[in-house]
């Protein structure tokens, strides 16, 4: 017998053998393997290519390791959301300038904290900013005192936004659904907005625990796209939040290996569980979702984003 069919037989003798005596064995299968084959399914790799002006919306979810951020672009405007840890700075004015930002209309700092804010004075410095957002909360940190001075310096006044407030992005609907002033818990505090182009809509979420989620269950939530708060917390995403969010798509920020343990096994189980297709920064590196206003299509860039 040649060995292929050895194989073979044992390979049945295994599946009997387990029907038999009443064993999943496919439970015995390594649980984030599988999460991440979903998520490499029918990926394509893109080149970082510049683009002045765009019909579609394009998301970009930028590789920066266990930290955030995120840029926005339709026609010729630009939204960034959040800039990664302090070493991530200097990446993301280079990335952006190789796309040919020219300024930024909107920048959103979701709360103070350093994997979120630790770039942001670089990109204030760098870039010409029309409306900066944060929630109305403080740190003393040295971080974000940095990122004051810096809009000081540069005269950009802060927006905090209210619930309801609405902005454009070319032909983009931007909502603001959430801004807290928990200083106690700053990721409670987080930001959370919500863009419309046509017929698909995308979830910003920072990193807001379900006690915030709660709150927001009776607001129209429901997207094509979540990013998945807190870099996949076990204490965010709850179950009734999926539900009401409905997404197709997730995408998680979050660094390989980290200490955290992010994202957490929950998370990963209810996002399963409710069949939503899971994006991480840490296997496929930046990735891209363009729109048409009807399609979305996801593409991967490898970008030198996360400073480490």
């Amino acid at each position: 017998m040649r060995k292929k069919d050895i194989w073979l037989l044992i390979f049945v003798l295994i599946i009997v053998g387990s029907h038999y005596f009443n064993i999943n064995i496919f439970s015995y299968i390594n649980e984030e393997f599988l999460y991440q084959v979903v998520s490499l399914e029918k990926n394509e790799v893109a080149d970082i290519k510049p683009v002045r002006t765009s019909s579609k919306l394009k998301v970009y979810y930028i590789n920066v390791g266990e930290a955030e951020s995120i840029l926005i672009q339709n026609l010729d405007e630009y939204m960034l959301i959040d800039a990664g840890n302090n070493n991530d700075g200097k990446k993301l004015v280079k990335f952006l300038k190789d796309l040919e930002v020219p300024d930024l209309k909107y920048v959103v700092s979701t709360h103070p904290h350093e994997d979120h804010i630790g770039g942001m004075d670089n990109i204030v410095k760098e870039f010409k900013i029309k409306r900066m957002f944060m929630p109305d909360v403080t740190t003393n940190t040295p971080t974000f005192t940095e990122v004051l001075d810096e809009l000081e310096k540069k005269k950009v006044k802060i927006t905090i936004p209210k619930n309801g407030d609405t902005y454009r992005l070319g032909n983009a609907e931007i909502i603001f659904i959430y801004s807290g002033t928990d200083s106690e818990d700053l990721n409670n505090s987080s930001i959370i907005l919500k863009v419309t182009f046509g017929n698909n809509s995308f979830l910003f979420t920072g990193d807001t625990t379900s006690a915030v989620e709660d709150k927001i269950l009776n607001e129209d939530i429901s997207a094509d796209v979540l990013k998945v708060a807190h870099h996949g917390s076990r204490y965010s995403s709850s179950e009734e939040f999926l539900k009401k969010v409905n997404p197709k798509y997730a995408v998680i920020s979050v660094g390989k290996n980290n200490d955290y343990g992010h994202p957490h096994k929950e998370t990963m189980r209810r996002l399963n569980k409710n069949k939503v297709k899971v994006y991480r920064t840490d296997y496929l590196g930046t990735i891209l979702f363009e729109s048409n206003g009807n399609k979305i299509d996801i593409k991967t860039i490898k970008t030198d984003t996360d400073g480490g």
